[in-house]
């Protein structure tokens, strides 16, 4: 089949943006790290609630409700950034305050309102749960070693991109219908290669072992491809091809993070119990 060049450079185009704006935001400093946790989950939040609008096309679904949900995404990030605590202490304490009842004002409101919208109040607290945790914990990550979050990101970049490499070669055996594309041959390799290039990389470090990082990959490979499929899952769901138009050729900030939105929580864990 041809190359269509015109795709080719749009698709090229927006990685080339992408990458400049994910470097800038992980190794300029703490705050530019900050913003990019805050926009990753703004962006993320504004897709995930296109999805779960078009699943969920019974309810009663207010106007306010994502913007409501996207800004006290923003206020939890910023709570639990040292950074804003630092400079703004009176901030912290007030959205430390309204918080907790955050949820009661919520659930209050769906039972109150004539219309059903007790569902999407939940689902609310589902992308919550789905988008800003993984950041706050990525976040968290970041507090005590710049270097695992971006380590856990191009494992990411790495496990997508071999796995995309290996399954177009060799992929025969169809890995789920819910991706079809997805190969047995793909994930494994992709996998593979991956936890392989960590561990030389751990051999070379000063910083953990090279098992650790060995362990941390398998964790986010695993992880990440599962992520990428409870998103394929929510878009079949949803009978969309893409969850945004965000990036051109390449779909919404959703289909961008999706892995990550699942492998943060595991290299959380791995990290903090095993490699601090």
């Amino acid at each position: 089949m041809a190359l269509n060049w015109p795709t080719f450079f749009k698709r090229l185009g927006s990685s080339i943006v992408f990458v400049a704006i994910m470097l800038t935001g992980l190794l300029w400093n703490e705050w530019s790290f900050l913003a990019l946790i805050a926009l990753i989950s703004v962006l993320c939040l504004r897709d995930y609630f296109r999805l779960v609008q078009k699943i969920d096309k019974e309810s009663y679904w207010p106007k306010w409700l994502p913007v409501a949900v996207q800004v006290a995404a923003l206020a939890i990030i910023c709570l639990f950034s040292n950074k804003v605590n630092d400079l703004l202490p009176l901030y912290g304490r007030i959205v430390f305050m309204i918080l907790p009842v955050l949820p009661a004002v919520l659930l209050l409101t769906s039972v109150l309102s004539k219309k059903n919208s007790f569902f999407p109040m939940m689902q609310s607290a589902g992308g919550l749960l789905y988008i800003t945790l993984p950041m706050l914990l990525l976040l968290n990550i970041h507090t005590y070693d710049v270097e695992l979050p971006i380590a856990v990101i191009l494992m990411i970049w790495s496990n997508d991109t071999m796995a995309y490499l290996v399954g177009s070669f060799i992929g025969k055996h169809q890995f789920s219908p819910i991706s079809p594309k997805k190969t047995w041959e793909g994930v494994i390799g992709g996998a593979v290669l991956t936890i392989v290039a960590a561990g030389i990389y751990g051999y070379y470090s000063e910083i953990y072992r090279f098992m650790d990082w060995m362990a941390l990959a398998l964790c986010v490979t695993v992880a990440g491809t599962l992520g990428d499929l409870l998103e394929s899952k929510l878009k079949r769901m949803a009978d969309i091809k893409d969850s945004g138009t965000l990036m051109p050729g390449h779909g919404g900030a959703l289909d961008r993070f999706d892995s990550l939105l699942v492998a943060a929580p595991f290299a959380f864990v791995y990290s903090y119990y095993f490699m601090r």
